[in-house]
């Protein structure tokens, strides 16, 4: 039993857990047998590291950081954390002079939006994604035959995202807002009209849209998360996503897990 379990880990090729996926902050760790590493730092260092420790991970292990764009719920916890394990930070180079490193200086791995690069044994495609920041991006990841696609922070689902997200085995999307439950939220109608534009976040309905018309069937696991606090609930999510799936006749192919707010998800394993 012990052998064949230890050559069950041996065949691992890929985990992800979000840490955090909501307004009020976002992580994600990724790792393969030689390479972890985790996107954006939205939670301070303190829940960082105790959400790592959760599943068993040693922030000190970390090969990386990488950014997807400047606001706080994807950067706040970053400063501090990077004082603490002087890790690599991969950032665009417009976003990398809009985080306030004060007299820190960050070993900054500057990319630009589009490119591919390396970090360990994962390929990581970059692309650009439309949202009201410098210079925001989405994320795929590609190690040994498997793909991981990570876009959140979005207005609407562009031609090349569709493209860059093709193949992917394993997505996390964002399914921010339902229109009806902002239109009579309590933001300033400002902000509700932010949300809503073209560089503001996806709403269920748009998602819903995604599924029915765009999900590949390579997708084995759907990850619906960056959920608002206040416009928003997984039950929701869950319901609609799950309409949309049937309607597209993957509800028997695809799993569909919802990301709730100030929770972590299960680690997902391939």
């Amino acid at each position: 039993m012990r052998h064949s379990a230890i050559q069950q880990r041996r065949f691992v090729i890929v985990q992800i857990c979000v840490l955090a996926s909501s307004s009020s902050g976002n992580s994600t760790f990724i790792r393969t047998e030689k390479t972890r590493i985790l996107i954006d730092a939205g939670l301070s260092k303190r829940d960082v590291l105790a959400r790592l420790a959760a599943i068993n991970e040693d922030a000190e292990k970390l090969d990386a950081i990488l950014i997807t764009h400047e606001h706080s719920d994807h950067v706040s916890g970053l400063v501090a954390l990077a004082r603490m394990l002087n890790v690599p930070i991969f950032i665009t180079r417009l976003t990398a002079p809009a985080i306030p490193w004060g007299e820190y200086l960050p070993r900054l791995d500057c990319f630009q939006a589009g490119t591919t690069f390396c970090i360990g044994d994962i390929e990581i495609d970059s692309f650009t994604i439309p949202h009201d920041a410098i210079d925001p991006v989405g994320f795929c990841f590609r190690t040994q035959g498997m793909k991981v696609g990570l876009v959140t922070d979005l207005g609407y689902v562009t031609d090349s995202i569709k493209f860059h997200l093709r193949g992917s085995h394993l997505l996390v999307l964002e399914s921010n807002h339902d229109l009806e439950m902002l239109k009579v939220g309590p933001y300033p109608w400002s902000v509700k009209q932010r949300v809503m534009g073209r560089k503001g976040h996806l709403s269920n309905d748009v998602v819903c849209d995604f599924i029915r018309s765009d999900l590949d069937s390579t997708i084995h696991t759907l990850v619906l998360g960056h959920l608002s606090e206040h416009n928003n609930h997984p039950e929701i999510v869950r319901n609609q996503a799950y309409r949309a799936l049937d309607r597209a006749r993957r509800a028997l192919f695809t799993r569909l897990v919802v990301a709730e707010p100030k929770q972590q998800s299960e680690v997902f394993t391939y």
